[in-house]
């Protein structure tokens, strides 16, 4: 066990980037008084050819990301190894690569970094489970070689005591693709970081995301997208369902158009559904455009309560309101679920949101 010291800029709740979240309810990973231990839960499961999981050392590992975020950094200091997953070029896995975490203890910290690499024209999904009980902090990074393809699914399914901080980091080269699918339904604080980076011509990405929280739970999305070169696509679509007192989701959407990115295309989305009293959601749609010479670009926010025509005419029709209600919730989470492409998955969670959303009385 150990305590991370090093003098890093500690977040008072001021700034941008952490005026939503709960410092007192961080456990210290961002002032470094966070006890760290020496877990690596996640596993790897894929017996596909082109495929290769090990860990490398903290000291061969360079990232090619920079981070101002004081918990990525602290990270980066403490985890011992980067957990590397390469697809080698020309490579298309057809079955589903599988990284597992079953955490189990709240007592330390566990610090973790991996990395995701595709080579040139290789295609891959690659889904990461996330359960039990965890005190975690994640560095993740994806780098896409030009021409490949990379279905990342990200699901936070954890048990109730959960503090769960991660950044995504995808760096998308030129005609590749990134297609980002996250899930959070479980934890007591997650706050979550994807973002994108284009770095070559004909690139795109599509971040969706679904959470839903109860009574007390905190869930963070911040997104960043961050056009930097001509004629990149990208798609941002989040949904989220709140019930219960002291539940409060945070969603953050901010795109980058440089001047350089002329021939940009992108939209942002965030619909929040409210499902009872006592309940928030904070939901900023951010753009900054540097040229005008785009295809494109726009966004909307939206947060409200559940639709009364929908419920009458389910309820018209003899079906009794608890019922109702969950038709319609899992009707309002179905277009992203689906996205996921594996039945079993996509069943078990709308089954966990059925049972939350039994728990909170909605």
């Amino acid at each position: 066990m150990s305590l991370l010291t090093t003098n890093y800029l500690t977040p008072t709740g001021r700034e941008e980037a952490w005026r939503f979240t709960p410092l007192k309810r961080l456990g210290g990973l961002h002032d470094g008084t966070a006890k760290v231990g020496d877990r690596q839960s996640l596993s790897y499961k894929s017996s596909a050819s082109g495929v290769k999981f090990e860990r490398i050392s903290r000291e061969l590992a360079t990232s090619p990301v920079e981070t101002d975020d004081v918990v990525m950094q602290r990270v980066r200091e403490g985890a011992h190894n980067v957990a590397t997953l390469t697809i080698a070029a020309n490579t298309e896995v057809a079955e589903t690569i599988t990284l597992s975490r079953s955490a189990q203890g709240l007592d330390s910290a566990e610090f973790s970094r991996v990395r995701i690499e595709l080579g040139a024209h290789a295609r891959a999904t690659v889904i990461m489970e996330n359960t039990g009980d965890a005190f975690l902090a994640e560095d993740v990074e994806f780098v896409l070689a030009p021409g490949s393809n990379l279905t990342f699914v990200s699901l936070q399914e954890w048990n109730t005591g959960s503090t769960h901080l991660a950044k995504h980091h995808a760096i998308v080269d030129r005609d590749a693709s990134f297609k980002s699918i996250t899930v959070t339904v479980g934890g007591s604080l997650v706050r979550l970081l994807p973002s994108v980076e284009f770095i070559g011509q004909g690139a795109s990405c599509e971040l969706l995301g679904v959470y839903f929280a109860t009574e007390g739970q905190f869930f963070e999305h911040r997104m960043f997208v961050d056009h930097k070169v001509p004629n990149a696509k990208s798609r941002v679509n989040y949904k989220g369902a709140l019930a219960g007192q002291g539940a409060h989701t945070v969603w953050i959407g901010d795109v980058f158009i440089r001047a350089a990115a002329e021939g940009t295309d992108t939209y942002e989305l965030n619909r929040n559904l409210l499902l009872s009293d006592g309940a928030r959601a904070d939901s900023v749609p951010n753009l900054e455009i540097e040229t005008g010479e785009i295809v494109g670009a726009g966004h909307a926010s939206t947060t409200g309560r559940f639709d009364d025509e929908q419920l009458f005419y389910l309820m018209s029709r003899g079906i009794e309101l608890s019922d109702a209600r969950r038709l319609v919730v899992r009707g309002f989470f179905n277009e992203i679920v689906t996205e996921i492409g594996d039945a079993v998955i996509q069943d078990r969670l709308m089954d966990r949101i059925d049972n939350e959303l039994a728990k909170a009385g909605s």
